[in-house]
């Protein structure tokens, strides 16, 4: 018995110490991304997306280096740099078309780019393979996807006044998406009896996926109450359906980053900001 306390005593604390810094890392984070989403500074937002989308990439790019997988990760972090920068640009100056023509342009730089590195790298069976197919995975999945922020920013028609309101369903998303989070966490903490796909999770229940349904349906509802001038371009039946798709994709999502955890040795894929996470 005094072994077992001395040996949860410490991971207990360990635990409220771990909770603690991710609580106040979180605070500070939403505190800092909605000053800068209601400021109306294009460039800070900018700016704070593509903190958050190069974070994601370079963890992503950490874990295969856990896993001592092949990758770029420099000429990754390079290109998707180049993606963010040229989306932004084309997007507020010049419009989405050319936007969409830059980011084709960057994936076959990138490609062109990986062939050519790949000249100069240790040739080993079937490495060079490997190594482009990891390094351009993490710019597709991790980069590209998350690059969609941009265009809901820019595709959503700004106001009478000319000043962006995508910035209000960049939030919209966000919130829903972390109320689906909490909604499985605290949902499967407390009633979860069944696993959904033990050999991808063994935490993740059915109990938790309603209970991530439910969160999200909640939070969808009420932003749309508490924020109707900024979420105009809602109605009832769109924030229903939105809260529904949301939930479930986020649930999805936390299953294809159980799969690359797994699939690397790693627990947790987000080091450099506790509370964030894959």
């Amino acid at each position: 018995m005094p072994t077992t306390l001395e040996q949860s005593g410490p991971n207990l604390v360990s635990r409220r110490s771990a909770f603690i810094l991710r609580f106040i890392s979180t605070v500070a984070l939403w505190t800092v991304a909605l000053l800068i989403m209601f400021s109306g500074y294009e460039i800070l937002f900018w700016l704070l997306i593509s903190l958050f989308g190069m974070i994601g990439l370079w963890e992503f790019y950490r874990m295969l280096d856990h896993k001592a997988l092949p990758n770029f990760k420099i000429t990754g972090m390079i290109c998707g740099a180049v993606m963010l920068a040229g989306s932004f640009y084309y997007f507020s100056k010049i419009g989405p078309a050319g936007s969409y023509d830059f980011e084709v342009a960057v994936l076959l730089f990138f490609l062109l780019t990986m062939f050519g590195r790949q000249m100069f790298a240790r040739l080993r069976h079937d490495e060079p393979l490997q190594t482009m197919a990891y390094t351009l995975f993490g710019l597709l999945y991790v980069l590209w996807l998350f690059n969609f922020i941009t265009k809901i920013v820019y595709l959503t028609p700004r106001s009478s006044t000319g000043q962006l309101t995508g910035q209000f369903y960049v939030l919209y998303l966000i919130a829903v998406t972390k109320f689906s989070d909490m909604g499985a966490y605290l949902t499967g903490s407390a009633i979860g009896r069944h696993l959904m796909v033990p050999h991808i999770s063994g935490k993740k229940t059915w109990e938790g996926f309603f209970g991530a349904i439910v969160f999200a349906l909640m939070c969808s509802l009420a932003l749309y109450k508490l924020m109707p001038g900024h979420l105009s371009a809602l109605n009832w039946t769109h924030a229903t359906v939105l809260g529904l798709l949301l939930g479930l994709a986020a649930v999805l999502g936390d299953l294809a980053e159980s799969i690359i955890k797994r699939s690397t040795d790693v627990k947790d894929s987000g080091n450099l900001l506790p509370g964030i996470g894959g």
